[in-house]
């Protein structure tokens, strides 16, 4: 045993310095570095093969626990009256650690381009944070596209929505996120990414001036429908426009709620590229149907058509931004978007649709912008402060049910009852099992969530031959504000939940 014991200490050893020379030889700091640029790109045949990557430590402390990762359900802010509201946390993620691939190739009519990048920002039934932390790989984005000489081009796959402001023309990959470490980015900023396919003419050259203009035809989805009463059986049930995911058909049953959609999102924008600046207009138009059994009797309650017919609301919106860069130590943009039934373009995924009495959908009115100021003080160094916004209109029916004469029902009803957001969270007993509980009258939706955020990032390290490493902190405040209800002494109408919160971020990217 004793011998047994000394050879496997020996094979450790020997191991350790092979592993330890091998790694020293592989980052360059046991061998002088070598005198030839590494290539930029690995050339198979006639196409540039290009690696993709990013490696990050981040972490994220909010004051009142969302139960998230280092992505913030900006809609789910606990209120006082939650258990919640009265606890912070402190998460650590390399989740959003990023691996992809650019290939390009160019026969001198068509240039042709495919992308794809991944991370770990997905969960499957079995992932947990108990001791391995294992999570799964996601599709970020895949796409190919080719362009002409002439500034045709086209591109389908899995990338970011039209609306997503571009840096320039409407350019795939050139997409201007906010400086934020959190996943779910800035409340405010308009984006999606989904699965489209996208046709752009350009004219002209966008260093000296050019024009875009795009369509798009992107996948369709209802979120965060809500239609609720204060009053029981207020609410039809005789309608149906989604439902849960099929494992055989490859979509997970998360949520339930994957719309049964009759037409793509529709979505336009013409684009104008200046030297020292770069500005968006566009359009989205919508489809919302439902199936839905036509109430025949409202008489001591609600009675419903043996057959169900379908019926499609138009919805949609405008959006725009202006980016103007006047010098090289300065950046200064708005974007915004309005309409109908637009919620799921903004960060915070406010409801875009609630019900009609009649068991029709009924578009949900949105707003959202973002307000930024990225300066750059330095070539190593980024200060930049955003301020962001999402309001979702009130949307109220009074029914005619006899039963419930006088009622209220939709998107944010007055008669709802809020007397227990502020209140303190009572002892549950046992009866949650450890679980947080939310209050049980603290029934009214989001009127606006609001961002104001300030940050900076510090390049220590910025090569194009061995790469970037990078620092990064932001500081959020929110404030989400529900629709007013009916509150108690201590409780005002129009109740509001606030939530400071600090990123942290380490990342290295690979040249």
């Amino acid at each position: 045993m004793k011998k047994q014991l000394l050879a496997a200490i020996a094979a450790m050893v020997v191991l350790g310095v092979t592993g330890s020379i091998s790694l020293h030889a592989q980052s360059g700091t046991a061998a002088p570095a070598s005198t030839t640029d590494s290539p930029t790109a690995i050339h198979y045949k006639g196409i540039n093969i290009t690696p993709v990557a990013f490696f990050a430590g981040e972490g994220v402390w909010r004051q009142h626990s969302v139960n998230s990762d280092i992505n913030t359900p900006f809609n789910t802010i606990p209120l006082p009256g939650a258990n919640e509201g009265h606890i912070s946390e402190l998460n650590f993620s390399g989740r959003q650690s990023r691996l992809g691939v650019l290939v390009e190739a160019n026969d001198g009519t068509y240039k042709f381009t495919g992308y794809g990048e991944m991370d770990f920002l997905s969960s499957g039934t079995t992932s947990n944070a108990n001791q391995s932390n294992s999570y799964t790989m996601r599709q970020r984005q895949i796409w190919g596209k080719v362009e002409t000489k002439g500034g045709f081009a086209m591109s389908g796959g899995q990338m970011w929505s039209l609306v997503t402001r571009d840096g320039t023309s409407t350019n795939n990959r050139t997409e201007k996120l906010p400086n934020t470490i959190d996943a779910q980015y800035m409340v405010g900023f308009s984006w999606e990414r989904q699965p489209s396919f996208r046709i752009q003419q350009r004219w002209g050259d966008p260093k000296t001036g050019a024009f875009t203009a795009a369509l798009a035809v992107e996948q369709a989805q209802i979120t965060g429908f809500t239609a609720n009463s204060a009053t029981s059986g207020a609410v039809p049930t005789n309608f149906y426009f989604a439902g849960a995911g099929q494992g055989g058909g490859l979509y997970n049953a998360y949520s339930g709620t994957y719309a049964n959609n009759v037409a793509p999102d529709l979505v336009v924008k013409g684009s104008w590229d200046m030297p020292k600046g770069h500005i968006e207009l566009g359009g989205v138009a919508r489809f919302l149907r439902d199936y839905y059994f036509p109430i025949t009797n409202t008489t001591g309650g609600y009675t419903y058509s043996a057959n169900a017919i379908a019926n499609t609301k138009g919805a949609g919106g405008v959006f725009g931004s202006v980016s103007v860069s006047p010098n090289k130590y300065l950046d200064l943009t708005a974007e915004a978007m309005a309409g109908d039934g637009v919620g799921r373009y903004g960060s915070s995924q406010l409801a875009d649709a609630t019900l009609h009495p009649d068991g029709t959908l009924e578009p949900i009115r949105n707003y959202h912008g973002l307000l930024s100021i990225e300066t750059h003080p330095t070539p190593k160094l980024d200060v930049f402060a955003y301020y962001g916004g999402e309001y979702a209109q009130r949307t109220v029916y009074t029914v005619t049910n006899t039963a419930a004469p006088g009622a209220l029902m939709g998107y944010g009803a007055r008669n709802l009852v809020d007397s227990s957001c502020y209140n303190l969270p009572l002892n549950p007993g046992s009866s949650t099992g450890g679980s947080p509980s939310a209050p049980a009258n603290c029934n009214s939706p989001t009127r606006y969530i609001q961002e104001p955020m300030v940050g900076f990032i510090y390049r220590v390290a910025n090569s194009p031959k061995f790469g970037r490493l990078q620092y990064w902190v932001t500081y959020s405040y929110f404030q989400r504000a529900l629709w007013s209800g009916v509150g108690s002494a201590s409780t005002p109408s129009g109740p509001r939940a606030t939530e400071p919160m600090i990123d942290i971020s380490m990342r290295y990217y690979i040249p």
